[in-house]
């Protein structure tokens, strides 16, 4: 072969064109002429390309081809092309089947259209024909048609006149039979010709007829004001004035006046519904006493103003914002209802009544409005009406918590004595809290198991205010705690609870009996309270986590614990200073350096003796006894010296030969200082013994004080000695700490000594013989009081 092209013949092209045609994805690209420069590149891959050159085809495959790899490629190609030309036959079968359906096609449509243009032609035919007789028909027609029309448009023309001249009679007749529907069509059809002719043909006509729609007009306003007529009828009627170009804006502005005076008026009945408790009325009925016929009429009332709302929204379509706003205040009136009997102290059941009345004209609301959502407006009222609700209990039960408290103070107000008053004060105040506190818990319980929707909606909501209101409630229980035992000037405390005290002196009593409370509040109440808490009110969790819980046991503890030791060190306090004041006038009233001989025992001893029973009495009323009656010497760790072992003075007294006596007394004193380690002031506990000798050993404290403040001559400071060794052997069996109260009263006579210019002291003989005296004394005083 050569290198050089040589020129096809036809039958091998065109045979190239029908395979590159039927395998080329571009059929144009198959006629596409020989690039001869890209082919000099050419390479054993081109075979498939639009640019395929045989020769150097041959030429390059013989060129990088072995005689194995020439039979190999020669095998290969044959197959290749013993394909293609299967392919190529099944091509030619498929267009051959094709041409065949084609032509029997066009031979049936040959077959179908024969004769059918002469059916045309006879068609054409009769269609000419009928044309040319209807046009002869309209032509001898043509002047009686033309008659005919003129004649009917005179005959409308006259009933039209003849019409004109009977609406004022046909207005009447509609009037009688009360048919203002057909009577407004009529005037409303003659109106053109009204306008037209009114004023010169038919003049009486029309003035006749303008009084009859004035009649109309005046009873189509009565029948939209009428309350026995229908919605419909109603409806309709304001449509027919709107027609008459009647102002119908004042008729909405009257028909709305009346729905708000129904609103009032129908609140003014509902009034004794929402009056569902008769514990407003008396303290002893807690029943539901509604009354079945008032129930009924007010749900009769409810309905008709229901229907009165609907009837005014058929009438006026326009008037949705105002009728919602009706709805709203109707249930703004129920909720304020609600409002002021929560004030007057309200009961569970009874506020439930109220919400289920409140509940169902809600419901009634939304089936005439229900694009008001008065439910969601009513779930926001039902919202602040229950946690005032709440809010009013815990206020009420604290009123009456304070009030039991209170009843110290009155009773020494109108001087009721009773031999236990502080004890039954106390146990009552302790079941006003606890009995207080559950009924609360059940009262709000029951709002929980309702299944009113409303209630429902807001469980969650109530068991938070539940809990938030026992921790407020303890916190103002404290507060009132700190204030009664004065301990507290607080502005934010009642106005009723600061009235009743102005100027009023706080008991002691009842200081300790707030102590004795408020530890049993830690102890008890608060733990039982919170286990009901828990079993009840636990879910909640409307306030958010991130707030933490609304109810802290231990909080609440904590400061009632405070609370107590503050009330108890106040006790000990207003007593001390009572004992004190006494103390004062006996040590600054006489003149001791002149005092005379004691002859028997000073009366502020039986003064400080009462006032050490009193002291007694009520500890025992409030507190509890101690386990362990007497205090062990050498269980105390306190301070083992005093302010009187001081060598220097003790020099002082050896070296005053003139004051042997005193200093005699002073060693038999200073000895017992050393005998024992003495605790002197130690924790008061909420015991009758702690408390008790807690004051003793004040009041001897400042006995001491006010001795050193003093100077005594021989007589004076033997009328000490004799008073302080009575208080000796009458108080041995007060204090449960007998080496505190020892050491305290031997403290006295050594700084009255130290006071004293001849500190002599009286004869153990002479001071048994008047302790004795004062001794039996004392006893025929309690034989015969």
């Amino acid at each position: 072969m050569g290198s050089d092209d040589v020129p096809l013949d036809d039958k091998a092209k065109r045979m190239r064109d029908l395979l590159s045609s039927f395998y080329s994805p571009d059929p144009s690209s198959a006629s596409m002429p020989v690039n001869n420069t890209s082919s000099r590149f050419a390479t054993l891959d081109t075979i498939n390309t639009p640019s395929f050159d045989a020769d150097q085809y041959m030429n390059l495959l013989i060129q990088k081809s072995n005689l194995e790899g020439l039979l190999q490629k020669h095998v290969e190609m044959a197959a290749e092309i013993k394909n293609l030309d299967t392919d190529l036959q099944m091509l030619v079968y498929e267009n051959y089947n094709k041409f065949i359906s084609a032509t029997d096609t066009i031979k049936r449509m040959n077959n179908n259209i024969v004769g059918m243009e002469a059916n045309m032609e006879q068609l054409l035919e009769k269609i000419i024909s009928v044309q040319s007789r209807s046009d002869g028909v309209n032509t001898s027609l043509f002047e009686k048609r033309e008659h005919i029309e003129k004649l009917h448009r005179t005959r409308n023309l006259l009933r039209k006149v003849q019409f004109i001249y009977d609406l004022p009679t046909r207005l009447g007749k509609c009037i009688r039979s009360e048919a203002y529907a057909d009577a407004v069509r009529f005037y409303i059809g003659a109106m053109p010709i009204f306008k037209a002719y009114g004023d010169s043909s038919f003049q009486d006509c029309k003035r006749a007829s303008e009084e009859a729609v004035g009649i109309i007009t005046k009873n189509l306003q009565g029948k939209v004001f009428s309350d026995s007529e229908s919605i419909q009828a109603r409806a309709e009627a304001v449509m027919l004035l709107k027609q008459l170009n009647f102002p119908v804006e004042n008729l909405k502005v009257k028909l709305f006046e009346k729905l708000e005076q129904f609103l009032v008026d129908l609140h003014l009945e509902s009034k004794e519904i929402a009056h569902v408790s008769a514990t407003l009325d008396g303290p002893n009925n807690h029943g539901n006493v509604t009354d079945p016929a008032s129930s009924a009429a007010h749900e009769s009332s409810i309905h008709e103003f229901a229907e009165a709302i609907r009837a005014y929204r058929v009438i006026f379509p326009d008037s949705e914002q105002q009728l919602v706003r009706l709805a709203q205040d109707l249930v703004n009136m129920h909720f304020e209802a609600v409002h002021r009997h929560i004030k007057k102290q309200l009961q569970s059941e009874d506020l439930l009544e109220m919400l289920w009345v409140i509940w169902s004209d809600v419901l009634l609301m939304d089936e005439v409005l229900p694009e008001a959502a008065i439910s969601d407006f009513s779930l926001v009222a039902a919202r602040n009406a229950v946690k005032e609700y709440v809010a009013s209990t815990f206020s009420h039960l604290l009123l009456g918590i304070t009030g039991t408290i209170m009843k110290v103070q009155d009773r020494q107000k109108v001087g009721v004595e009773e031999e236990y008053p502080l004890q039954s004060v106390l146990e009552a105040s302790k079941k006003a809290v606890i009995q207080g506190c559950m009924n609360v818990l059940l009262d709000f319980r029951q709002l929980l198991d309702e299944k009113l929707e409303l209630s429902l909606k807001l469980r969650d909501l109530t068991i938070d205010w539940v809990q938030e209101g026992f921790q407020e409630f303890f916190r103002k229980l404290n507060e009132r705690f700190l204030f009664l035992s004065g301990k507290s000037n607080s502005g934010s405390q009642d106005l009723s609870l600061t009235q009743g005290l102005q100027g009023e002196k706080v008991l002691p009593g009842l200081v300790l009996l707030l102590a004795q409370l408020s530890l049993f509040i830690e102890q008890s109440a608060i733990p039982r309270i919170t286990e009901e808490i828990a079993s009840s009110f636990s879910s909640g969790g409307a306030r958010g986590y991130e707030y933490g819980p609304a109810f802290i046991p231990a909080v609440i503890c904590r400061t009632f614990r405070a609370a107590g030791e503050k009330c108890l060190d106040h006790y000990v306090r207003l007593r001390t200073q009572k004992i004190s004041v006494l103390l004062r006038k006996r040590f600054t009233t006489p003149n001791w350096v002149k005092h005379k001989e004691p002859r028997e025992v000073h009366m502020f001893v039986d003064l400080l003796l009462q006032e050490f029973e009193a002291i007694r009495g009520e500890v025992k009323q409030i507190l509890p006894p101690e386990l362990s009656r007497k205090h062990h010497r050498t269980d105390s760790n306190g301070s083992t010296t005093s302010s009187r072992s001081n060598p220097l003075r003790d020099d002082r007294m050896n070296r005053s030969n003139t004051q042997r006596a005193r200093s005699q007394l002073l060693e038999t004193h200073l000895a017992k200082l050393f005998k024992q380690k003495v605790e002197i002031f130690t924790k008061i506990e909420f015991t009758q013994e702690s408390v008790v000798t807690t004051i003793l050993k004040l009041c001897l404290k400042s006995l001491q004080e006010f001795v050193r403040l003093q100077t005594f001559n021989r007589r004076g400071f033997q009328q000490i000695q004799l008073d302080i060794e009575f208080l000796r052997t009458t108080l041995k069996d007060t204090s449960e700490d007998e080496a505190a109260t020892d050491f305290l009263l031997d403290e006295v006579v050594v700084a009255a000594a130290e006071r004293c210019l001849d500190p002599v002291p009286l004869d153990q003989p002479i001071l048994d013989k008047l302790i004795q005296v004062k001794v039996a004394k004392s006893s025929e005083q309690n034989l015969n009081p």
